[in-house]
């Protein structure tokens, strides 16, 4: 078998199956090389590779031979929806008819078709799955279980599409008027029969189960794969044994596995369960429609009363956190909340620092409902309806003990705190959330990753804080990946950093304006050039900020991504720029205000002058090559909130052992993003434009220079200061 950098080089097989589309790169050809001895050592790796060098071949081909020729699993795990997609119907497909072509069918049909050397699969979550069991169930019950006729027609939707999809899960199944009906179709544990169920080998997830379990080359989320190391602790993982692991996307490891071994309950989730069960306000669910088949009412109607204890329950829960947040607000800054209800004001998080916030109503209810709901399966003979039971018992007993863990902090080394979130569709009010999360996920990372006996790699354009010059030591080079080594607990990992092979010298130019601090009224275009001196009032921030952008704007004819660090601004900024970019017919995408991330950024595809104004992620893993994108508009540097809960906790923890949390953690974080946000400029040969940067920091500030010591070398610098 030959070696990966064989396979990638340009006389190699992969050059010949590409022809013209082939690139020859010298960048992969390294990233192949250092993937291949790490596998094949069982260490661990960092490879910061930039937009470009082909990073997804770069690990695949050597892990692909490993899996062939060693018989090792490997699971590889990405960020992004898209990316997976990439990996399992494009660039494995290529590779194994390359690496491990299948023999032709024999002409003997009692021969079985040959084994292949390579099986991969795309792993995903069992709530993704169909359940058969359960959809015949709700069809059967559909009168009784959905109070309106939206969440009927939604069934008979799910119902036509069950007879069609080949893999029964949620990537094919059409948008649902009333997407809560998932919840009662989907494959469950809770509920699942087992071998016991009349639809077991028809089953799409027992399917998918079994291909996982002969697979070599697990390919799933970043979301999964944390899950079942949180779950391993407690020996309930679901993944099979693996040999190494691949992080691809790697800069949102950190938020991704803080997530995953923290606590979360919102009332939404509450709500959800409960109306499951009965909803006060038609007077159907779950429990009314098992009296009726039951004929044993009046135990139902006990569970009716607890449930709507646990509704009542919820209610003042939610409220008392609200109330709470509400004044950790006012007691930081008296501006930021008013009388009105909490629940209606902008996304916002406050922190708990001490247990017992508030009386714990919730658990005591969600128990007494949990213990009536297990009475009622051990009564109930219907062997379908215990299973269904055991499920809702499952999920009210993990609410009690989320909400005791959360109100108790029981968990050490987290930090607690309330979150409100923008109202939904279908709502007026902001959905309160109680979470924690690690202060630190180093610990637990080294402890269930790191140093378990598989090889560990991490790859990502942005894992490092500065450029490594070709004469540094390995030592020197290293520290350029301190803050990500230290933060996911991976001392000791080798690290490598691969340039793009993008000219970034002739296809990007980087624009520091730094006016908009030193703008006067009468230079900006919201103010007519002829209104009197004393009746124009000084311009905001938000003004200032919004007149520069339309300038830059103009300059490329939009193509434009705005790119800022808090909703807040981008809604003030959207309002002010509107009017004139509809002036000139400029489509104008605001995130959070005209859709969904997706459908947003769908239309900014399909018209090459529009302008996308984005916050949070919209600063990675967003992909759009050619001239639709020639201008990307950083507003600020991204430094994280000082005040948000982890990073306050953070803070507090490094100060305490004697550390700088600026330069230690707020500066490095934030450069890695700055890397993601210029990022999103060149993402092809082709590709050009520039980035502005509307912060006079990066040349005012000590730290400035950091920044521009991150971005490509030979890049052409503007400086515009008046």
């Amino acid at each position: 078998m030959p070696a990966p950098t064989d396979i990638l080089s340009s006389h190699g097989p992969l050059a010949a199956v590409l022809g013209a589309k082939f690139e020859p790169r010298p960048e992969q050809l390294d990233m192949a090389r250092a993937v291949s001895e790490t596998l094949a050592n069982r260490t661990h790796l960092l490879v910061e590779a930039g937009t470009g060098v082909g990073k997804s071949f770069a690990y695949l081909v050597p892990a692909i031979l490993r899996a062939i020729e060693h018989n090792e699993t490997i699971l590889l795990a990405t960020n992004t929806i898209a990316l997976q997609e990439q990996l399992i119907t494009k660039d494995i497909p290529l590779l194994r008819e390359i690496l491990d072509p299948q023999p032709p069918p024999s002409d003997d049909p009692s021969l079985p078709p040959p084994t292949p050397k390579l099986r991969p699969v795309l792993v995903k979550g069992r709530g993704n799955y169909i359940s058969i069991r359960r959809l015949k169930l709700a069809s059967q019950r559909q009168d009784r279980l959905f109070p309106d006729p939206a969440s009927r027609r939604s069934l008979h939707q799910v119902e036509e599409w069950a007879y069609e999809t080949r893999d029964g899960t949620l990537s094919t199944l059409p948008q649902l008027e009333r997407p809560g009906i998932w919840d009662k179709v989907q494959s469950d544990s809770g509920n699942c029969m087992g071998r016991k169920c009349p639809d077991y080998e028809s089953c799409f997830y027992q399917s998918a189960r079994r291909a996982m379990e002969g697979a070599n080359l697990l390919v799933c989320n970043h979301a999964l794969f944390f899950s079942d190391l949180a779950l391993r602790a407690q020996e309930v993982g679901f993944l099979p044994k693996y040999d190494h692991v691949i992080l691809d996307e790697a800069h949102g490891v950190e938020d991704t596995a803080a997530d995953h071994f923290g606590i979360s309950l919102s009332e939404g989730r509450i709500n959800h369960l409960l109306t499951t069960l009965y909803h006060p306000r038609t007077g159907r669910g779950y429990l009314p429609q098992l009296g009726l088949l039951a004929g044993d009412t009046e135990s139902v109607e006990r569970a009716v009363r607890l449930t709507l204890d646990a509704l009542d329950a919820s209610r003042l829960f939610f409220e008392q956190l609200a109330e709470i947040a509400q004044r950790i607000s006012q007691s930081k800054d008296p501006r930021s909340a008013t009388p009105q209800n909490w629940r209606t004001h902008n996304a916002a998080s406050a922190r708990i620092r001490e247990p017992g916030i508030t009386d714990n109503l919730l658990t005591p209810a969600m128990n007494n409902l949990t213990v009536r709901l297990r009475s009622l399966r051990e009564a109930c003979k219907s062997d379908q309806d215990q299973y269904e039971l055991n499920a809702y018992a499952i999920r009210a007993s993990e609410i009690a003990d989320d909400a005791a863990a959360l109100i108790d902090q029981t968990l050490p080394g987290c930090a607690y705190w309330i979150e409100s979130s923008p109202p939904s569709e279908d709502s007026h009010f902001q959905r309160v959330t109680l979470a924690c999360s690690p202060i630190e996920v180093a610990p637990i990372l080294k402890g269930r990753l790191f140093d378990q006996p598989h090889s560990v790699i991490l790859t990502s354009a942005t894992l490092s804080t500065r450029r490594v010059k070709e004469d540094e030591t390995r030592e020197s080079a290293e520290m350029a990946f301190s803050h990500t080594i230290s933060r996911l607990g991976a001392e000791g990992a080798r690290t490598l950093q691969l340039g793009s092979p993008f000219d970034h010298s002739t296809q990007a130019q980087l624009v520091i304006d730094t006016t908009v601090g030193e703008q006067s009224a009468r230079t900006s275009s919201f103010f007519p050039d002829d209104a009197p001196a004393r009746s124009t009032p000084a311009p905001t921030y938000t003004d200032r900020l919004s007149d520069r952008i339309l300038h830059h704007l103009r300059q490329t004819d939009g193509g434009a991504f705005v790119l800022f660090t808090s909703f807040a601004t981008l809604n003030a900024v959207a309002r002010r720029l509107r009017p004139p970019l509809n002036n000139l017919n400029l489509p104008m995408y605001a995130q959070g205000l005209d859709g969904s991330r997706q459908t947003i950024l769908e239309k900014f595809r399909e018209d090459e002058r529009s302008v996308l104004l984005g916050a949070a992620s919209f600063w990675q893993g967003v992909d759009v090559r050619g001239r639709g994108l020639r201008n990307v508009i950083i507003t600020k540097l991204p430094f994280d909130p000082p005040d948000r809960p982890l990073t306050e906790a953070r803070t507090e923890l490094m100060q305490s052992r004697g550390q700088d949390p600026f330069r230690e953690d707020a500066l490095p974080r934030a450069i890695m993003k700055f890397k993601q946000g210029f990022g999103r400029l060149i993402r092809s040969k082709t590709d050009s434009g520039q980035v502005v940067v509307l912060d006079a920091r990066l040349l005012t500030a000590r730290y400035g220079k950091q920044f521009l010591l991150a971005l490509p070398d030979g890049l052409n610098i503007t400086r515009l200061t008046q």
